[in-house]
């Protein structure tokens, strides 16, 4: 059964067109380029203003975390930011934790 299959499938006469495999590999290209254009490149813009962000956190700061607290930096470390979350009341949080900046030190 299996060989008759194989002995039909060539009954449109002639194979593939001429230039079908180039078309493919274009094909394949634009859709790299679309999925780089739409995807890749602006998950890395996002991924590079975060970094440049957390770089440059301030003394002052009004920040939010990503757990949703809201706080004023008191003191920075190179991976620890102590937030104060009320009068007296502070807290310590992973610098990769704070995801805006609500207002920048005067």
């Amino acid at each position: 059964m299996i060989d008759q299959a194989f002995a039909m499938g060539n009954l449109g006469g002639g194979g593939t067109a001429p230039g079908g495999d180039i078309s493919f590999f274009v094909m394949l290209g634009v859709l790299f380029a679309i999925f780089y254009f739409l995807i890749f490149r602006p998950q890395q813009k996002k991924q590079k203003e975060i970094t440049d962000m957390l770089a440059n956190l301030h003394h002052g700061d009004m920040v939010v975390t990503s757990g949703g607290i809201h706080g004023k930096i008191t003191a920075l470390t190179d991976n620890v930011v102590t937030l104060e979350v009320a009068d007296k009341v502070r807290i310590k949080v992973s610098r990769n934790a704070i995801t805006s900046i609500t207002q920048k030190a005067s």
